[in-house]
């Protein structure tokens, strides 16, 4: 551990929430990916988030279950509190960087420029810093200052919406009641016809404008005006049907990542971002990282290298002597490129019968294939993947509303 990286990290929660809705088809930030993609860099030492919590109740509970502390900055006090969060930001990165000496690099989430003297100060006091953003909504600025930067919406796990396949949902008054507003600071969510969605009442009922503020619709107000029932700048806007967005490794429904995937991914982001070869040891202690709970036995194993002779026989990584006896270096096999890619999307699909939905078909590539990932060979998403391979004449891909999905079938 004398020798890991000591990673501090500081989140501008509103630029990185408001970044991914507006910028990536309306779709919610999370922090897991951000979370697996510093493991391979380093051992996090603290996480902080910094808004004004109020308008982000949702999101709140996702940070807290990844141990991320909420520094809360209200914003209602005047408009001279309006970069309150941002100079706390600052302010505490500066006192971290002089008190705790250990911190070795800085990981500052956020796309503003404003942001840039605080990172030239950072690297001027011998410490490596690395930004993580939306990519539309990063100042051209910032990335150059940085030691590293990682665009948030290409990282492992994040599945972008395709904007121009965007249909309108079935339902958005139920959508705005359950997903609730955690949007710009011009619009709340607070308004009156909020309050009567959370209270399951039907729109017809709500009150006009010209009602006092705060009250609720009832049965005296039958005034119609469709045009005014609903503040649209609550909702997200339209964008394809989730099913197309389950491919996410992370999502908290539908079927999670086997073993074998988990290990493929650590051991292409330290890959990635490690100088020399990956250790067995290396990779065990950015597996705990990511799971803290993982342990081999569960596995029915005996020991790591037991695991990972297990995965080598299956073809899902490759072992050679290491620089110490029983550490071997871990290699992932050769990667294939998208016509191969494009063949096995095929196979899964014939194996399926000739027809697959989009949704939870990138788990069966994977348990054929554990270490696939269309990022590295340079896709958005795996929709994005699967038009591709459609426009190849290797699959045919259209969409199915009986279904509310993509359907995959043989070209």
């Amino acid at each position: 551990m004398d020798t890991e990286e000591r990673l501090a990290v500081f989140l501008d929660y509103e630029n990185l929430a408001l970044g991914a809705r507006e910028h990536l088809g309306g779709m919610q930030f999370d922090f897991q990916p951000i979370a697996d993609a510093l493991a391979v860099r380093g051992r996090v030492v603290t996480r902080r988030a910094y808004a004004d919590w109020s308008y982000f109740d949702e999101d709140r509970r996702m940070l807290t279950r990844h141990q991320v502390e909420l520094i809360e900055m209200p914003q209602r006090m005047g408009a001279s509190r309006k970069n309150a969060a941002d100079i706390k930001m600052v302010v505490d990165a500066i006192e971290m960087a002089f008190e705790r000496e250990y911190i070795s690099t800085f990981v500052m989430c956020t796309g503003d420029s404003d942001f840039s003297p605080l990172v030239h100060k950072l690297r001027e006091l011998d410490k490596r810093v690395i930004g993580v953003g939306v990519e539309k909504s990063t100042s051209r600025l910032l990335p150059s200052a940085c030691d590293e930067f990682l665009f948030y919406d290409r990282l492992e796990g994040v599945e972008v919406p395709d904007e121009s396949e965007s249909r309108p949902k079935r339902s958005t008054t139920k959508r705005s009641g359950s997903g609730r507003s955690t949007g710009s600071r011009a619009t709340t969510g607070r308004s009156k016809a909020a309050a009567a969605v959370a209270e399951d009442l039907p729109p017809a009922e709500e009150a006009t404008p010209a009602a006092p503020s705060g009250t609720t619709s009832t049965g005296r107000t039958r005034r119609k005006k469709p045009e005014i029932t609903l503040p649209e700048p609550v909702d997200v806007p339209d964008r394809a049907p989730e099913p197309a967005n389950d491919e996410d490794d992370d999502a908290p429904t539908g079927e999670p990542p086997t073993m074998e995937v988990k290990v493929a991914q650590t051991l292409a982001g330290l890959q990635g971002s490690a100088s020399g070869s990956v250790t067995a040891s290396q990779l065990k202690r950015t597996l705990v990282r990511k799971e803290p709970t993982f342990s081999e036995s569960d596995y029915g194993f005996r020991t790591f290298g037991e695991f990972l002779r297990y995965l080598a026989d299956r073809d899902v990584i490759v072992l050679s002597d290491g620089p110490s006896s029983g550490d071997p270096v871990v290699e992932l096999p050769e990667q294939p490129d998208s016509a191969k890619a494009f063949d096995l999307l095929r196979a899964v699909v014939q194996d399926a019968g000739g027809t697959a939905a989009l949704s939870g078909l990138k788990n069966h590539v994977r348990k054929r294939r554990p270490d696939f990932s269309e990022k590295a060979l340079g896709y958005g998403g795996f929709l994005q993947f699967c038009k591709a391979a459609a426009a190849a004449d290797a699959v045919r891909l259209a969409w199915d509303d009986e279904a509310e999905d993509y359907l995959v079938t043989l070209g």
